[in-house]
């Protein structure tokens, strides 16, 4: 019920739904406990990080080999061209001295892996390693990584929290008493670091709302936020005047801007940074950090003045935050709520229907009928184009093309349903593409592959009817020639249209193509109530206002 409403609030009321019958637990990611995976781990058993954007689990490791009386036994290195001897010999004595391994970002060196996999194997049968060694690995997902490392090791994977609120107070727990307390600047380092704080944040929640929030995700960790951390104490140490520039070059270009390849989303980064690091932020009482007045800078304090601050926030988050339209949550909640939906589809057992009912493969044969039946066979081109050679207009230039895309795309229809349904006779092998076919027929899905001639959002059944009318609308055009008014969002290319609607204006009129710009006027007539072409241009239909 809420799908067909709201589709864009289908997440909202999932989650209500799950928490009022199971619990809260069920919808909140768990965190990690890296004292109790290593309680379950074994020496001869690797332990991998399954990475994911915005996490680098280093300083966990780090704190738990602290805790552990392993500091001095801690190796790590990150996996790269020439590292293979270093990782190898770090293994080695590991294992005869109780070393812990630590061999970062795996999924850039997978040429190496299976190497490892034997070193690990040979470990496991050969060798008797110190009670006190330890493998650590992380990578993020890749097929490529050799299944039995995964089979014998302990997975783990962790999620940044969601939202400004839960961002910003990980990162207030990352920082301990001490090192809140080691800048000599204290009248400045406390809402400096809440403003770098929020900026990190920003950044991991901007992703959110993709390309209406940045061109292109990318993984800002732990890392920059430590690096940053440690820029701003020694430049608020070293200078008596805060030198805004250089912290702020350090931090936007040099830091988190090494990552940032677009150069719109450089100019995000910098904006953002020339908001919050400026005099205001440090005279300013409460300083506003977003349009909304429960996001500021809170005025000096220790460093639990400012976990109890941050306690205070909303849960939830209104793009006004971010700086965006309060709109902007609209496009990335009907994202999400497709993807979880998809998602609950895939998962769908194909189960045989009990007596008196279809199986799945008894209803996709049946799909398959009958798109066979409704779907027209592909036109003749070359006879098409014999019949209008003697009008060689842009616009029949236009025709010829669309008619060969449409071609393309009936003739693998066809034979795409007759092959899958001699596979689901058992008259031939079932492949990959038959399989990807199979299923997304199954749910009522456009198969990629007929998803190339012109990108549809629209289930499977929507579909069929929309590409029969376009194969109409061609239809009369081959048959009746030039329509009265043509159907702009039914080409595969509109581009091309409009480039021939320029050509036949500008011949006819015998002036530079690049002289003619276009006009564009709403007509209140209904398409049957239109007697002829316009003298200049031509009516289109299709164009909708979101």
């Amino acid at each position: 019920f809420v799908r067909s409403l709201r589709i864009d609030r289908t997440m909202f009321a999932s989650t209500t739904y799950v928490a009022n019958s199971l619990g809260r637990k069920f919808v909140e990611p768990p965190v990690l406990d890296l004292n109790e995976t290593y309680g379950d781990s074994a020496p001869v058993t690797p332990l991998i990080f399954v990475l994911s954007p915005g996490v680098d689990p280093t300083a966990s490791l780090q704190q738990l080999a602290v805790v552990k009386g392993q500091t001095e036994k801690f190796h790590s290195v990150a996996l790269g061209q020439g590292q293979a001897p270093v990782a190898t010999k770090l293994i080695e004595d590991g294992v005869k001295e109780g070393n812990w391994v630590f061999l970062a970002n795996c999924h850039l060196m997978t040429s190496w892996l299976p190497k490892l996999d034997k070193i690990i194997e040979d470990i496991s049968a050969n060798l008797i390693p110190h009670e006190n060694y330890r493998l650590w690995l992380s990578s993020n997902p890749t097929s490529a990584f050799p299944l039995s490392i995964l089979q014998r090791a302990l997975k783990m994977t962790t999620e940044p929290p969601k939202g400004l609120r839960a961002n910003l107070a990980r990162m207030f727990n990352t920082i301990t008493e001490p090192e809140f307390l080691e800048c000599k600047a204290q009248h400045k380092y406390p809402k400096l670091i809440f403003a770098l704080a929020y900026f990190h944040s920003v950044l991991l929640e901007r992703r959110k709302f993709r390309t209406l929030g940045i061109n292109i995700p990318y993984d800002f960790n732990d890392t920059d936020f430590k690096v940053s951390d440690d820029l701003l104490k020694t430049y608020l140490d070293e200078y008596e005047e805060t030198p805004w520039d250089a912290i702020k070059y350090l931090i936007s270009e040099a830091n988190y801007g090494g990552r940032v390849t677009d150069e719109i989303d450089r100019r995000v980064l910098n904006s953002y940074l020339n908001q919050f690091y400026c005099e205001d932020a440090l005279n300013v009482p409460n300083y506003q950090l977003s349009p909304l007045p429960y996001y500021y800078i809170p005025d000096n304090g220790p460093l639990q003045s400012f976990k109890d601050y941050i306690q205070t926030l909303p849960v939830s988050d209104r793009p006004e935050a971010f700086g965006q339209h309060a709109n902007a949550d609209i496009s990335y909640m009907i994202t999400d709520s497709n993807i979880m939906l998809d998602s609950i589809l895939a998962l769908q057992p194909a189960q045989v229907a009990a007596a008196g009912g279809r199986s799945t493969e008894d209803i996709v044969d049946a799909i398959c009928t009958d798109l066979l039946e409704q779907v027209p066979a592909p036109w003749d081109h070359e006879m098409i184009m014999r019949d209008k050679a003697d009008d060689p207009s842009a616009l029949h230039v236009v025709l010829f093309q669309e008619v060969e895309r449409y071609n393309i795309l009936l003739g693998n229809l066809a034979a795409n349903c007759r092959m899958l349904k001699k596979g689901i006779k058992g008259l031939v092998v079932m492949s990959s593409d038959l399989d990807e076919l199979f299923n997304a027929l199954k749910v009522g899905r456009i198969p990629a592959a007929w998803n190339k001639a012109y990108p549809s959002l629209k289930p499977l059944g929507a579909w069929t009817r929309d590409l029969l009318q376009r194969c109409a609308e061609l239809q009369v055009w081959i048959d009746e020639g030039y329509p009265k008014v043509y159907w702009l969002s039914g080409f595969t290319y509109p581009t091309g249209f409009l480039t021939a609607v320029l050509q036949t204006t500008a011949r006819r009129n015998s002036i530079p193509i690049d002289a003619l710009s276009w006009e564009f006027t709403v007509i209140n007539q209904d398409e049957k109530d239109i007697a002829g072409q316009p003298k200049e241009g031509v009516y289109i239909k299709g164009m909708y206002l979101e």
